[in-house]
């Protein structure tokens, strides 16, 4: 069961101006399950996307990467599960354009205009003739306030649907975010298997547009962490359509552009931590927050050193305080000079060792009733300076390893 996770309200979903979403079920791994999803977008659409370090990239993820780098305007999003077409070589890509063209003829745009996203199994062929089958029934399906079944139709282990909406004063104007993710497993964002949509109707300049996606996902989905796999699908777009009265953002760093991020970030977080929050088998939601570095990318490393561990992973789900595991994962993240004397560790509202040492006036009852709960803060002070980050995780349970045993069955 997922942490704290419930299926969002779709009524809680606000449409977006300039944005259609439809489903429907084409087969593509198993009947009756939703499993190709098309985001339409009107002219004027700006586009932004951030894609997998995984150099194994699935065929959509090098074609998206070629279209935004190429940059016409992109006028829809075509998402299969099922078939992540990933370690297919040269017929993979061939599938994927087969996909995203037979769109672009639906609607009425070129080829270059699409965008294909794939999640699923590696390394099976990519089952193009049924998608292509499908799209007139998802074209048609397409409507503004269809963002609950798009965050159905994007799910592959998921046990819950993940959705967020929010709305925000900007530049005078009110203006609507919507977004939907998906992710269980596989996942480890460097940029994890994820696929992330975020939309606003802001009048953002459209050269602000990677940049934000970039900055969004350095926030969030590249602060989660199940279980340290990099996926070779892992997709996270950012779409403005340009359709709210605001004044156009034109610098992130302006009050207008800090507002903007500020409040996507806080939809794009709660995708993020969704995905953790519904990890294969996961019962806890972990936050590990690293204090008092020399800087955020080594209080980064520390963090995901602890919620890397499979150690320490299994003792969250044990509810077993044996929390010098976590010691021993802040001593091998790899910062040369650290200071073991000068390290701090809290378990929530519990002193756990101090200075390097265990805390006198630790006791062990008091880190199991921690360790016992639902959502859990793991807390270590670093002692070496001012800088702090913060990454989510889960615990790994015996549920873990039975879903990707019979992942493909």
């Amino acid at each position: 069961m997922p942490v704290n996770l419930i299926a969002p309200d779709p009524s809680q979903l606000f449409p977006v101006a300039g944005v259609r979403v439809g489903v429907t079920e084409a087969g593509v791994r198993k009947a009756n399950r939703k499993d190709v999803t098309v985001f339409l977008l009107d002219e004027g659409a700006s586009v932004g996307g951030v894609f997998t370090s995984n150099r194994f990239c699935a065929a959509p993820v090098q074609i998206c990467r070629d279209r935004l780098a190429a940059g016409a305007p992109i006028r829809a999003l075509v998402v299969n599960t099922g078939n992540a077409n990933a370690g297919t070589g040269e017929d993979g890509l061939l599938r994927a354009r087969q996909v995203s063209e037979a769109l672009a003829r639906e609607i009425g745009v070129d080829a270059g205009q699409v965008l294909p996203f794939s999640t699923g199994v590696i390394m099976e062929p990519l089952p193009a003739d049924r998608i292509v089958a499908g799209l007139p029934a998802a074209i048609a399906d397409a409507q503004p306030g269809h963002w609950a079944r798009a965050a159905e139709g994007i799910m592959t282990t998921d046990t819950v649907p993940k959705a967020a909406s929010a709305r925000a004063r900007i530049g005078g104007a009110e203006i609507t975010i919507t977004g939907i993710s998906k992710g269980a497993g596989m996942i480890r964002p460097n940029m994890a298997t994820m696929l992330g949509f975020l939309a606003t109707d802001a009048r953002v300049d459209p050269a602000l547009m990677q940049r934000l996606a970039l900055e969004l996902a350095e926030g969030s989905f590249n602060r989660v962490t199940i279980d340290g796999d990099t996926s070779t699908n892992d997709s996270f777009i950012v779409i403005a359509t340009n359709q709210a009265a605001n004044a156009p953002v034109t610098s992130l760093d302006s009050a207008d552009g800090q507002a903007l991020k500020t409040a996507m970030l806080s939809v794009a977080r709660l995708l993020a931590q969704a995905i953790v929050r519904d990890g294969e088998g996961a019962t806890k939601f972990i936050t590990v927050q690293v204090d008092g570095g020399k800087t955020a990318a080594e209080c980064r490393q520390v963090a995901y050193a602890i919620a890397h561990s499979p150690l320490v992973k299994t003792a969250f789900f044990a509810s077993d305080p044996n929390l010098g595991r976590i010691l021993a994962a802040v001593g091998y993240a790899g910062i040369e000079d650290l200071d073991q004397t000068r390290i701090d560790l809290y378990l929530d509202d519990v002193h756990v060792a101090v200075n390097g040492g265990r805390n006198p006036s630790y006791r062990e009852e008091d880190g199991q009733r921690v360790m016992q709960r639902a959502e859990i803060t793991v807390r270590v002070k670093l002692g070496r300076g001012t800088a702090s980050d913060t990454v989510w995780t889960c615990d790994l349970s015996h549920d873990y390893v039975s879903i990707n045993a019979d992942y493909r069955s």
